[in-house]
């Protein structure tokens, strides 16, 4: 019986939980660019109270990017494309290595940022809900990805992490059989995979939306000549 539920919950977790993911997520991002633009923007409380603001922020952002493109490449990139000049077990140091320090960063500016939104009389009175769980929700997703590093560290020939890289293929591109290579993989990798799910799916009802505005405009804009009048 237990068996069956666990079964259960595997395959609607890691088969079909992410597919309903994907489709709020492009659905409503597009349904809140088209219908609610005015709500499309940063919230950013910095004029409220600018202490350590800076320091925070940059160490959050800087962190947040670094892990992002780190996954991105990291478990969309088949195999095949780099065994020849990087095995495995190297490919795992170096996420460990890379993903430790980006990962401290987003923890540590996070909680700075989230301790600033609790504490702060003003800053608080000017946030949402949706903020504050949403920067809660990425701190403790961050603070789980620097627990996983302890696990890998227990294994260091790099399976495990071609393991939930064949999960994360299967998914985005459509593989089929996607819950099995999640059958035997320990419950903090699980955690780690289901809580980054859900922030994406509270993507298009949260502050994270202004990610699709970013200016990349200006890196290809004319410079602008501004002159005293006569």
């Amino acid at each position: 019986m237990f068996d069956a539920i666990s079964t259960y919950l595997n395959h609607l977790i890691y088969g079909y939980y992410p597919y309903l993911v994907g489709t709020v997520f492009l659905i409503g991002s597009l349904m809140r660019y088209d219908h609610g633009q005015f709500t499309w923007k940063t919230g950013s409380s910095q004029m409220l109270s600018s202490k350590n603001m800076r320091l925070a922020s940059n160490l959050f952002h800087v962190g947040i990017i670094v892990i992002f493109f780190g996954h991105l490449f990291g478990m969309l990139t088949p195999h095949w494309m780099y065994d020849r000049f990087l095995d495995p077990g190297t490919k795992q140091l170096l996420a460990i290595v890379v993903g430790g320090i980006a990962g401290a960063m987003c923890v540590v500016g996070g909680a700075m940022l989230l301790h600033r939104r609790l504490t702060n009389v003003r800053v608080r009175a000017s946030s949402s809900t949706m903020d504050t769980a949403i920067l809660g929700l990425i701190v403790f997703q961050a603070a789980l990805g620097m627990v996983t590093i302890l696990f890998s560290l227990g294994h260091m020939d790099g399976e495990m992490m071609v393991t939930l890289a064949s999960w994360a293929q299967a998914i985005v591109f459509f593989g089929g059989g996607a819950a099995y290579y999640m059958d035997e993989v320990s419950w903090i990798y699980k955690l780690h995979i289901f809580v980054g799910l859900t922030i994406i799916l509270l993507f298009p009802f949260s502050r994270l939306v202004h990610v699709w505005s970013v200016p990349f405009g200006y890196i290809t804009r004319r410079y602008q000549l501004v002159r005293r009048r006569g």
